[in-house]
């Protein structure tokens, strides 16, 4: 397909004033048409499509399309359908009324191109920088960042039914791809046992019975491994061995199994124990989304991925999304604060104050959120859990001077340390390793609040930077101007109630961690349509209901 970009036209005369007509107190559709115009040009899609081939339909109209569909929450049918019949949608995409649109599966393709070309973030990027053009956004105000969790587009499968599936899925990739060589020299057993899906309540009941059967399908799985591996495969068939379900197969194998100890000659491969596991972090959950990761978060567990979004907070403009980031289930919500920062730097909209819970603040990111980008990170930082500060009796860090020109430290006591010491933490982490003579520690009448060891104390203390980063960050979450200006968080949670039921946040409909972060990208892109379609109605911002008996409540209370 190729595209010959167009300068987009206006609205046909006879559409506007149909749609006028039929809503003359206004339309989301109408209005965002009317101030932004068409959002997206042909141009800026060009390169995704071939300069040869038969013309494609205009990409800044399947550009809408995805933005409308997703705000609506509609299948690639329904939005086709939505294209051909709605009047508002025909206004905002520009078409005559006898128009007849195109077939659904042009949307799916459209949201290929987007993944292929690597532009997973242009439908989200160039709408935020039409709401920053039009002054709806602004840099240098008050963004809030928070994450949910959200499912994979498929069945959770415990490690029995997970081998057995990835498996099954090998021999039904290749019944497609070589049917004739599969065919020649699979067992005849393999029918009855990979014929249909593995599902739990088929399965052995026994722990005993079912590691046989793991061990099983793990002999299995290496012999079709051996046999696209082996000499005796046909030249022509050696790419048999980069099919990704194949290359699946590799890698779940390696995870669940390993080899038998030396002379067991019963099973070439011995299932593994718990602990013998790889991280969640590595561990594939499901062969049909090898993306997928299991996570635990408190009481909610899930496979799958966590979006991020951030949004703007200020009071004078709409609440609009800056930046969505999609990364797998178990990836910690401080891994993103840096990139979701630096994000907001490239489009040029720093925030003045970047306010998030206590999983995105670490002593480094408020330093660096200082220094590179000129933002306060305001969250509760991690609280001194040494017993000395749990205690409230003894001496915490806290209470000792530390005077990193002179490399010493200061006691409650007015003792000085004698040993500085640079190194690095298990975890990376520049530290000093901070330490008093035992001749000071020994005698001291206030020992037992200090130390419970034998040995003199010891301090082990980040850098100047963060350490006094950390320690102002402490000082200040306990003043009530910090929880007064850290209550704006909660605002964040209305924006993930409004992607979950709006746009269904919490399921991906895709499967891979690519096309998920596409979606949640549209669902990003789409959320902001939606509120500024509110904001030029003028509807007043929700605030936090409140059950009729909680509203009897006496004031004091």
């Amino acid at each position: 397909m190729s595209l010959h970009p167009e300068p987009v036209g206006p609205v046909p005369e006879h559409t506007a004033q149909i749609a006028r007509a039929a809503f003359p107190c206004g339309n989301p559709y109408l209005r965002v048409a009317d101030r932004l115009g068409s959002i997206y040009r042909d141009a800026e899609f060009v390169d995704l499509y071939s300069k040869e081939g038969q013309p494609a339909e205009a990409a800044w109209r399947l550009a809408l399309v995805t933005l409308f569909q997703f705000a609506e929450g509609l299948a690639d049918r329904q939005a086709a359908d939505a294209v051909r019949s709605r009047i508002d949608w025909k206004y905002a995409l520009r078409l005559p009324l006898d128009d007849p649109g195109f077939d659904a599966s042009v949307l799916c393709e459209f949201r290929g191109r987007l993944l292929m070309g690597n532009a997973e973030r242009r439908l989200f990027d160039t709408l935020l920088a039409q709401l920053k053009t039009h002054g709806f956004v602004k840099a240098h105000g008050r963004q809030r960042t928070d994450s949910t969790h959200v499912l994979a587009a498929i069945h959770v499968l415990n490690r029995l039914e997970c081998v057995g599936e990835t498996l099954r899925q090998a021999l039904n990739t290749l019944a497609v791809v070589a049917p004739a060589w599969l065919h020649s020299w699979v067992p005849a057993a393999w029918f009855d046992r990979y014929g249909q899906r593995l599902q739990d309540y088929r399965l052995p009941k026994s722990k005993a019975e079912r590691t046989a059967l793991a061990e099983q399908i793990g002999a299995d799985g290496q012999q079709l491994l051996a046999a696209l591996h082996g000499s005796a495969l046909p030249v022509a068939l050696t790419c048999l061995r980069q099919l990704p379900a194949v290359t699946i197969l590799r890698d779940v194998w390696a995870q669940q199994y390993m080899a038998s100890a030396p002379g067991d000659t019963s099973s070439p491969l011995r299932w593994r124990a718990a602990p013998d596991l790889p991280p969640a972090a590595e561990m594939i959950s499901s062969p049909y989304d090898p993306d997928a990761r299991y996570s635990i978060k408190r009481e909610t567990q899930w496979t799958g991925y966590r979006v991020h979004l951030t949004e703007t907070c200020d009071q004078d403009t709409p609440n609009l999304i800056t930046d969505v980031a999609t990364a797998p289930a178990p990836t910690v919500d401080h891994a993103e604060t840096a990139a979701i920062q630096d994000r907001l730097a490239e489009r040029g909209l720093t925030p003045s104050e970047h306010i998030v819970d206590t999983t995105y603040v670490t002593a480094d990111h408020l330093v660096t959120s200082q220094t590179e980008h000129g933002c306060t990170l305001l969250g509760p930082i991690a609280k001194d859990y040494s017993w000395q500060a749990r205690e409230q009796t003894g001496y915490a860090v806290g209470q000792f001077t530390i005077d990193w020109e002179a490399e010493h430290a200061t006691c409650p006591k007015g003792k000085t340390s004698v040993i500085w010491k640079p190194g690095v933490s298990s975890l990376g982490h520049e530290i000093v390793s901070i330490r008093f003579a035992h001749a000071d520690c020994a005698p001291c009448p206030v020992r037992d609040r200090c130390v419970a060891s034998k040995r003199p104390r010891a301090l082990m203390v980040r850098r100047q930077p963060q350490f006094e980063a950390m320690m102002a960050a402490r000082r200040r979450q306990t003043t009530a101007d910090f929880r007064q200006r850290y209550a704006t968080r909660a605002g964040i949670e209305g924006t993930i109630s409004q992607g979950v039921h709006v746009c269904g946040l919490r399921r991906s409909r895709y499967r891979s961690l690519a096309k998920t972060a596409l979606g949640h990208l549209v669902t990003g892109a789409a959320l902001n349509f939606v509120r500024l379609a509110a904001w030029l109605a003028e509807v007043p911002r929700s605030t936090t209901r409140r059950s009729p008996f909680a509203v009897l409540a006496p004031v004091s209370l």
